[in-house]
């Protein structure tokens, strides 16, 4: 079993999710389009992360810029990155991880549009979708616990919003 914080995408997500069912319907059916907020290893102190979550009031939702589809893995896979500097999402991940042991600062939020593990991103495929009109700025305003048995689709346990719009 696999757990994980997740941003999901809910506006702007219709291109995305369209090239994700096209050029990679099986983690399209794994996963809806996400940015990872926190990995396994990252939230093995579940109880403080979930402490830690509940503090958090924004009084706006989270805003994240992005940068055009790149491939990586040798080419295979194909996602959108965030743009560097997203220092909201640094002080998310920091206000999270508080009082853990694990925090990664390199690590560079991103959307896949295609996993390497279960699908090919060919230079043909690249050059039709660099002409989608993908969204540059995306707004996210919930938290999601995620949770994986074996190679399964992923399940939602639990939510919580960082958006409260009467702060």
């Amino acid at each position: 079993m696999r757990r994980q914080l997740t941003l999901f995408l809910t506006n702007q997500k219709d291109e995305i999710e369209k090239i994700r069912s096209e050029f990679n319907p099986v983690q399209f059916e794994l996963i809806a389009a996400h940015i990872t907020l926190c990995r396994e290893n990252e939230i093995e102190e579940l109880d403080k992360i979930i402490g830690n979550i509940r503090t958090i009031s924004f009084s706006k939702p989270l805003q994240m810029e992005f940068e055009p589809v790149e491939r990586f893995e040798k080419g295979k896979g194909l996602l959108i990155p965030a743009k560097i500097g997203n220092s909201d999402f640094l002080e998310l991940r920091t206000t999270i991880l508080a009082g853990t042991g694990e925090f990664n600062r390199n690590y560079l939020p991103h959307i896949t549009l295609m996993h390497p593990r279960n699908s090919i991103c060919t230079d043909k495929i690249f050059d039709q979708i660099k002409k989608y009109k993908l969204p540059s700025i995306i707004n996210f305003d919930t938290i999601s616990l995620i949770e994986q048995t074996g190679d399964g689709v992923w399940k939602i346990i639990q939510q919580f919003p960082i958006f409260n719009p009467n702060n």
